[in-house]
């Protein structure tokens, strides 16, 4: 029950929900993917062998949101994973705007060597929260990538990123905002339940309060800015570092 309240809430606004969705789309800014490469090496002069890190995910793994692919998740990622083990970090990014989960299964998976890696960062859910999939469907989708993910590339460890809190999204409107952080955090506790199943998974909470400090948000008020993405690359970092103690 508590995990289709959004689509039971949803429904008798819906007509208000889609006017506000077109009149969002039509006056937030749309920003392109980052330049520069989608690969490098963080902390190249590092002493001891390197880690490995594969991230694929939705928009801000494209690097939308910020300038430059090094202002973007996986390559802030890789930076505060070789400060804290003091190791390079050799990285790559899979990501496409707008993409949802079962897009990556046909678009981003076969871009993804197969070879091992020591840190896989999988981060999705806005795109699969507006397009309100049930979240049965959305673990079943999440479960079949993880599967062909592992197949390829033998993962260590896998940090499942938590769904963004768009109940938080400066772009987004009242009651849209309000329904889509419920549909954001009902998605996010089923991947939390597919997370206490799996000891490779860790789900790692994304908590950016945009709200509190508007400086983490891009300028569309809807992706992270280079501020949020080094904030949540030091959460993210940190999970990892932990669990290896």
């Amino acid at each position: 029950m508590r995990n289709s309240l959004p689509e039971l809430i949803a429904l008798p606004l819906l007509p208000l929900l889609l006017v506000q969705g077109r009149r969002t789309r039509a006056k937030t800014p749309r920003m392109p993917e980052a330049d520069g490469e989608r690969a490098g090496i963080a902390m190249a002069d590092s002493a001891g062998a390197p880690l490995r890190l594969i991230a694929i995910g939705e928009s801000p793994v494209a690097g939308v949101g910020v300038a430059l692919q090094e202002e973007a998740i996986t390559a802030r990622l890789a930076q505060s994973l070789a400060m804290g083990a003091g190791r390079p970090v050799h990285w790559r990014a899979y990501g496409r705007n707008g993409a949802t989960v079962r897009d990556a299964l046909a678009e981003l998976l076969p871009q993804v060597p197969a070879e091992p890696v020591d840190i896989l960062l999988v981060a999705f859910g806005v795109n699969d929260s507006v397009a309100f999939r049930r979240v049965s469907e959305w673990q079943r989708d999440m479960l079949a990538l993880l599967d062909q993910l592992r197949e390829r590339c033998s993962p260590a460890v896998v940090l499942l990123s938590g769904v963004p809190p768009m109940q938080a999204f400066p772009a987004l409107p009242h009651p849209l905002r309000w329904v889509l952080g419920m549909k954001a955090a009902a998605l996010d506790r089923g991947l939390q339940a597919l997370a206490r199943e799996d000891a490779l998974l860790r789900h790692v909470p994304l908590v950016l309060d945009t709200q509190s400090d508007s400086t983490l948000a891009a300028e569309d008020g809807y992706h992270p800015s280079a501020k949020g993405c080094n904030v949540w690359a030091r959460m993210l970092a940190e999970a990892y570092l932990e669990q290896r103690t």
